[in-house]
């Protein structure tokens, strides 16, 4: 019998080790899509991620894109992962170019964190206390 090459899957995937059900959102460099009047950076979310579950969020080579990528969740009762970065997002699922977001799309404004992934072409993120 022949033995099958499996291939690589490159991607960023993001785990729950916390004790409450998640909800996250991502922004990354992506001057293809949002180039221009999009500032270069693509924002995506809602992911539902219940605890102890995990959930692809990008399925392409993480480094070929860019190093750093930003990260926000919150749990169902309240607490936060953020940081610095603000970002006009959007309450229901969403993708969206930094630059074009308008209070349209928009609900609220979020900080997200920055995750540096080296040069690993895959990661694995998990939000803990």
């Amino acid at each position: 019998m022949p033995i099958r090459e499996q291939r690589r899957i490159d991607m960023l995937v993001i785990c729950n080790g916390y004790p409450a059900h998640v909800y996250v959102a991502i922004m990354f460099y992506s001057p293809e899509s949002c180039g221009g009047d999009g500032k270069d950076f693509e924002t995506m979310g809602w992911w539902s991620v219940d605890r102890g579950s995990c959930v692809n969020v990008y399925a392409n080579d993480l480094e070929d894109l860019n190093r750093y990528w930003y990260y926000y969740a919150e749990a169902a009762d309240g607490a936060v992962w953020a940081g610095p970065y603000r970002v006009l997002v959007s309450n229901r699922a969403f993708d969206l170019c930094y630059g074009f977001v308008s209070s349209a799309d928009a609900d609220r404004y979020i900080g997200m964190r920055e995750l540096d992934i080296g040069d690993n072409d895959d990661y694995t993120l998990t939000l803990v206390p």
